[in-house]
């Protein structure tokens, strides 16, 4: 198998080191997956346990409309 290198020239790779490239990219892009899950997840855990308020004005007549949100998860205290 043969890959073009940035200076234009062709190299020869083995299919085993290409393969374990790959291989390598893909255990290093999970990791990275998990580690994004990882702070997502507790991102949203801790806007979770805080009440939102919505604060909205009607567009035909002014006037000013709350909408609370809260969620099923306990509030520390």
């Amino acid at each position: 198998m043969a890959l073009e290198d940035k200076g234009n020239t062709v190299a020869e790779v083995s299919p085993e080191l290409t393969r374990e490239q790959v291989e390598r990219h893909l255990k290093m892009l999970d990791e990275r997956l998990d580690n994004m899950d990882s702070i997502i997840t507790s991102l949203v855990e801790r806007v979770m346990q805080q009440p939102l308020t919505l604060e909205i004005s009607c567009p035909k007549c002014g006037q000013s409309i709350q909408i609370n949100i809260t969620s099923n998860a306990r509030l520390k205290g």
